[in-house]
C-alpha cells in the first residue's frame, strides 16, 4: 500500500516536471534555480527539472516518429 502511493507520488512528480518542461520549451519560461542557496538542493532541482526535460525529449520523439512512419 505504501509502496503504491510512492510510486504514484514519483509518477506526478515526474509528470508536473515533464509539464514544466514544455512549458519552458513552447514559452521559454522556466524556473531560476540559481536563486537557491543551497547547492544541494540547487542540485535536487536541476536533476528534477533534467528528468522533465528528458521525459519530454522521450514522448517528443516518439510523437514525431509515429507521425513521420505514418
Amino acid at each position: 500500500m505504501v509502496l503504491g502511493r510512492l510510486v504514484h507520488l514519483a509518477l506526478d512528480a515526474v509528470l508536473v516536471s515533464t509539464v514544466v518542461a514544455g512549458v519552458r520549451r513552447s514559452s521559454g519560461l522556466m524556473p531560476v534555480t540559481d536563486s537557491i542557496t543551497d547547492p544541494t538542493l540547487r542540485s535536487i532541482a536541476d536533476r528534477y527539472f533534467g528528468v522533465g526535460e528528458t521525459v519530454f525529449d522521450m514522448i517528443q520523439g516518439t510523437a514525431y516518429w509515429s507521425i513521420a512512419v505514418a
